[in-house]
């Protein structure tokens, strides 16, 4: 039985045995559908080349032989198309390996880009607080870091993007100060129009006690409505007027630029769904991210889940385009003697997964760290946060922050708080 997972190991070694053929197109696309079948896109110029079209039919139908039920029959295998462009537009392609003018086209369900590496945005730098598993402290680390950056008077923007399992909101700011929408609503009122008309009314200010301010966008307002309702039209692409369509992930890239240029701040936190899914993937890779700070916690479901991205963003080429906006994030550190034990083990994992990605550097590349396990400035180190009861959860955090002391936050927190320093210092010079 053939599965969905020997499809491009299959095509590879169909069209290596066909190399002479291959070679001989200008371009070739192998098609997945939404099914998972396989068809190939030709140019539409081999009409005028029977020998070749022959050849292309021939060499598709050992493919089929080989990969039913994942391929169409011969007679239905191969569509023509004028550019590859043509037949790509708006979907997802990589290179298949090893052959320069083949290239992968993968039609999905959702708009799930985890491939799709948007450049580094102007403006105030973007930090997403992103972790494979839940339960490890990543939206607590960011109202920490919030209350630490707007203490030393900087503007912070912070958006609650974990649409899925909201409570940012309910950390920051207390009940009378929530407001009125929500991400949420933005997206749905956006798609006809009405987006514009609740940009006032989509942040509020925390009360805590800092020099700077911390503006709050939440995933909803302080009355969710018809949230399971609304949560189920967030996906959808924006039908233009002059044609076309916009994503969503594009519209919550806009939705950030209107914020960014009416709040004017001076760093945007963004708290991301946990896992690999459609708003991670935004958040991840979408918005023009400048830090992703990837949580762990030492376990085999951690780097299970990593370890499918990371295959993901080598197999399409792109892991070099972010391997330098990442940084592991190490939480739930034991704050006893099992705790370099714990650091050990996580940064030895750490580093099993990011070494593929530093093989594909180039000379002198690279000038602030170097490849070595032992480099405790490269993206693999981990910054610890300590185990605390006390900050553990979201839970009454709001009224924590009013009365906290720095020196805990500081013990809690530290390295992580004091990279943040030095990543927001680079936006400021």
């Amino acid at each position: 039985m053939t599965t969905f997972d020997q499809i491009l190991p299959i095509a590879t070694d169909v069209l290596e045995a066909h190399r002479p053929v291959v070679d001989s197109l200008a371009w070739l696309l192998i098609n997945r559908d939404l099914n998972g079948r396989v068809r190939f896109i030709a140019p539409d110029t081999l009409a005028h080349t029977p020998s070749l079209r022959t050849q292309v039919e021939a060499m598709y139908q050992a493919l089929a032989m080989r990969l039913a039920p994942h391929a169409y029959p011969a007679t239905h295998g191969i569509l023509y198309e004028a550019t590859p462009e043509e037949a790509c537009q708006g979907v997802s392609a990589f290179p298949l390996e090893g052959f320069a003018q083949v290239q992968v086209v993968d039609r999905l369900a959702t708009d799930t880009q985890w491939a799709r590496i948007a450049e580094v945005a102007p403006g105030a730098p973007r930090i997403v607080f992103f972790s494979i598993k839940g339960g490890v402290g990543r939206s607590t680390a960011l109202a920490a870091s919030a209350w630490s950056l707007a203490r030393q008077g900087k503007r912070v923007l912070v958006l609650d993007g974990d649409l899925e399992s909201p409570g940012l909101s309910s950390a920051l700011l207390p009940v009378d100060r929530q407001p009125k929408y929500g991400i949420t609503d933005w997206l749905v009122e956006d798609l006809v129009g009405n987006g514009d008309g609740l940009l006032n009314d989509l942040y509020a200010t925390s009360n805590w006690p800092t020099a700077g301010q911390i503006y709050l966008v939440p995933a909803h307002g302080h009355e969710p409505g018809e949230y399971v309702a609304k949560l189920g039209r967030v996906w959808m692409p924006k039908v233009l007027a002059q044609g076309g369509v916009e994503t969503w992930s594009r519209r919550l890239n806009r939705l950030i630029q209107q914020l960014e240029t009416q709040i004017q701040p001076d760093v945007i936190l963004i708290d991301s769904r946990a896992g690999i899914d459609e708003v991670a993937a935004a958040c991840v890779t979408d918005i023009g991210a400048h830090t992703i700070l990837m949580f762990a916690i030492q376990g085999q479901q951690t780097w299970t889940g990593y370890r499918v991205l990371f295959s993901h963003w080598q197999q399409r080429g792109v892991i070099a385009m972010l391997r330098e906006r990442l940084q592991l994030v190490a939480g739930l550190v034991p704050d006893d003697d099992r705790k370099q034990t714990y650091l050990d083990a996580l940064c030895a994992d750490a580093y099993e997964l990011f070494v593929s990605s530093y093989d594909e550097a180039g000379p002198g590349e690279i000038s602030d760290w170097s490849f070595e396990q032992d480099d405790s400035n490269a993206p693999h180190a981990p910054l610890p946060i300590k185990w605390n009861r006390g900050w553990f959860g979201l839970l009454g955090l709001q009224q924590r922050m009013e009365q906290v002391d720095e020196n805990e936050v500081n013990g809690v927190y530290g390295e992580l708080l004091d990279f943040l320093n030095r990543a927001t210092a680079k936006n400021d010079t």
